[in-house]
Protein backbone atom coordinates (compact mmCIF):
# COMPACT_ATOMS: atom_id res chain seq x y z
CA UNK A 1 0.00 0.00 0.00
CA UNK A 2 1.38 3.30 -0.92
CA UNK A 3 1.00 6.76 1.22
CA UNK A 4 -1.80 8.28 -0.25
CA UNK A 5 -4.40 11.06 1.02
CA UNK A 6 -7.93 12.42 -0.43
CA UNK A 7 -7.93 15.94 -1.68
CA UNK A 8 -11.05 16.72 -0.32
CA UNK A 9 -9.74 16.35 3.05
CA UNK A 10 -7.33 19.32 2.98
CA UNK A 11 -10.94 21.62 2.07
CA UNK A 12 -11.18 22.40 6.16
CA UNK A 13 -7.71 22.23 7.44
CA UNK A 14 -4.03 20.82 6.92
CA UNK A 15 -3.40 16.97 7.33
CA UNK A 16 -0.69 15.40 9.31
CA UNK A 17 0.59 11.74 8.25
CA UNK A 18 2.75 9.81 10.44
CA UNK A 19 4.15 6.48 9.97
CA UNK A 20 6.19 3.94 7.91
CA UNK A 21 5.93 2.42 4.31
CA UNK A 22 7.96 -1.08 4.27
CA UNK A 23 10.59 -1.34 2.27
CA UNK A 24 8.57 -3.93 -0.58
CA UNK A 25 5.92 -0.81 -0.92
CA UNK A 26 8.52 1.92 -2.05
CA UNK A 27 9.81 -0.43 -4.80
CA UNK A 28 13.10 0.46 -4.35
CA UNK A 29 15.66 -0.27 -7.45
CA UNK A 30 19.01 0.85 -6.29
CA UNK A 31 20.83 -0.78 -9.39
CA UNK A 32 23.78 -0.65 -6.61
CA UNK A 33 24.94 -4.26 -5.03
CA UNK A 34 26.50 -2.00 -2.13
CA UNK A 35 23.30 -0.59 -1.26
CA UNK A 36 20.20 -2.47 -0.04
CA UNK A 37 17.36 -1.18 1.55
CA UNK A 38 14.92 -3.57 3.88
CA UNK A 39 13.93 -1.15 6.82
CA UNK A 40 10.80 1.11 5.89
CA UNK A 41 11.04 4.78 5.36
CA UNK A 42 9.68 6.93 8.11
CA UNK A 43 7.75 9.76 7.93
CA UNK A 44 5.91 12.79 9.79
CA UNK A 45 4.73 15.34 7.05
CA UNK A 46 2.16 18.05 7.05
CA UNK A 47 -0.04 18.54 4.22
CA UNK A 48 -2.26 22.14 3.07
CA UNK A 49 -3.68 22.98 0.36
CA UNK A 50 -2.74 26.30 -1.51
CA UNK A 51 -4.48 27.74 -4.40
CA UNK A 52 -3.62 25.88 -7.45
CA UNK A 53 -1.09 23.52 -5.13
CA UNK A 54 -0.75 21.34 -2.55
CA UNK A 55 2.40 21.69 0.21
CA UNK A 56 3.73 18.76 1.70
CA UNK A 57 6.47 19.55 4.21
CA UNK A 58 8.09 17.22 6.87
CA UNK A 59 10.58 14.44 7.71
CA UNK A 60 11.65 11.55 6.20
CA UNK A 61 13.81 9.01 7.55
CA UNK A 62 15.61 5.86 5.70
CA UNK A 63 18.13 3.33 7.39
CA UNK A 64 20.11 1.64 4.14
CA UNK A 65 21.78 -1.70 4.41
CA UNK A 66 25.19 -1.02 3.10
CA UNK A 67 28.74 -2.07 2.20
CA UNK A 68 31.82 -0.31 2.89
CA UNK A 69 33.33 0.33 -1.12
CA UNK A 70 36.78 -0.06 0.60
CA UNK A 71 36.99 -2.85 3.27
CA UNK A 72 33.43 -4.39 2.28
CA UNK A 73 32.63 -4.30 5.76
CA UNK A 74 28.20 -4.05 6.10
CA UNK A 75 27.03 -0.72 7.96
CA UNK A 76 23.51 0.83 8.72
CA UNK A 77 23.68 4.10 6.92
CA UNK A 78 20.50 6.51 7.88
CA UNK A 79 19.56 8.91 5.45
CA UNK A 80 17.29 11.54 6.90
CA UNK A 81 15.53 14.65 5.25
CA UNK A 82 14.84 17.50 7.67
CA UNK A 83 12.62 19.49 6.59
CA UNK A 84 11.71 18.09 3.62
CA UNK A 85 8.97 19.56 1.22
CA UNK A 86 7.51 19.22 -1.64
CA UNK A 87 5.29 20.80 -4.05
CA UNK A 88 2.91 19.21 -5.96
CA UNK A 89 0.68 21.52 -8.82
CA UNK A 90 -2.98 20.68 -9.11
CA UNK A 91 -3.00 22.62 -12.81
CA UNK A 92 -0.98 22.86 -15.91
CA UNK A 93 1.30 20.51 -17.05
CA UNK A 94 3.67 19.41 -14.32
CA UNK A 95 -0.19 18.72 -12.04
CA UNK A 96 -0.23 16.07 -9.78
CA UNK A 97 -2.15 12.67 -10.58
CA UNK A 98 -5.17 12.36 -9.19
CA UNK A 99 -7.43 9.04 -9.22
CA UNK A 100 -10.64 8.91 -7.15
CA UNK A 101 -9.78 12.89 -5.20
CA UNK A 102 -6.82 10.61 -4.15
CA UNK A 103 -2.80 11.64 -4.49
CA UNK A 104 -0.06 8.93 -4.13
CA UNK A 105 2.62 10.41 -2.42
CA UNK A 106 4.79 7.20 -2.63
CA UNK A 107 7.06 8.66 -5.96
CA UNK A 108 8.04 11.91 -4.82
CA UNK A 109 9.51 9.98 -1.21
CA UNK A 110 10.97 7.46 -3.23
CA UNK A 111 12.82 9.74 -5.58
CA UNK A 112 14.18 12.77 -3.27
CA UNK A 113 15.25 9.88 -0.93
CA UNK A 114 16.70 8.24 -3.65
CA UNK A 115 18.78 11.31 -4.38
CA UNK A 116 19.98 11.39 -0.99
CA UNK A 117 21.61 7.37 -1.14
CA UNK A 118 25.17 7.61 -0.93
CA UNK A 119 27.41 7.36 -4.37
CA UNK A 120 29.95 5.64 -2.46
CA UNK A 121 29.03 3.97 1.07
CA UNK A 122 31.84 3.98 3.17
CA UNK A 123 31.46 2.52 6.41
CA UNK A 124 33.91 6.03 8.02
CA UNK A 125 36.04 8.45 6.63
CA UNK A 126 39.16 7.17 8.50
CA UNK A 127 38.61 3.67 7.11
CA UNK A 128 41.77 2.19 5.16
CA UNK A 129 40.06 -0.65 3.42
CA UNK A 130 41.12 -4.17 3.25
CA UNK A 131 43.63 -5.35 4.24
CA UNK A 132 46.76 -6.67 2.38
CA UNK A 133 48.22 -9.84 3.55
CA UNK A 134 51.12 -9.98 0.77
CA UNK A 135 52.34 -6.33 2.03
CA UNK A 136 55.78 -6.15 3.75
CA UNK A 137 54.78 -3.49 5.72
CA UNK A 138 54.95 -3.99 9.22
CA UNK A 139 52.19 -2.56 11.79
CA UNK A 140 53.71 1.15 12.34
CA UNK A 141 55.30 1.11 9.18
CA UNK A 142 55.94 3.15 6.22
CA UNK A 143 52.09 3.04 4.71
CA UNK A 144 50.61 3.63 8.78
CA UNK A 145 52.85 6.37 9.66
CA UNK A 146 51.16 9.04 7.11
CA UNK A 147 54.12 10.41 5.94
CA UNK A 148 54.33 10.73 2.18
CA UNK A 149 57.84 11.60 2.45
CA UNK A 150 58.55 8.18 4.40
CA UNK A 151 56.08 6.07 1.14
CA UNK A 152 58.03 8.05 -1.28
CA UNK A 153 61.59 6.36 0.29
CA UNK A 154 59.86 2.69 1.10
CA UNK A 155 59.25 2.97 -2.84
CA UNK A 156 62.35 3.82 -3.63
CA UNK A 157 64.13 0.69 -2.32
CA UNK A 158 62.02 -1.17 -4.91
CA UNK A 159 64.23 -2.51 -7.75
CA UNK A 160 61.69 -3.00 -10.51
CA UNK A 161 64.86 -4.32 -12.99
Amino acid sequence: MSLTFNIHQLERRALALKGELAAAEMQWDTRDELIRVSQPLHYRLEIQRLEKGILVQGCLRQVLDCECVRCLKPFAHEVKLEPWSCLLELEGEDRVAVVNDCVDLTPYLREDIFLAFPQHPLCGLQCVGLANPQNDVKPGGAWESGSAAVVWAELDKLKLD
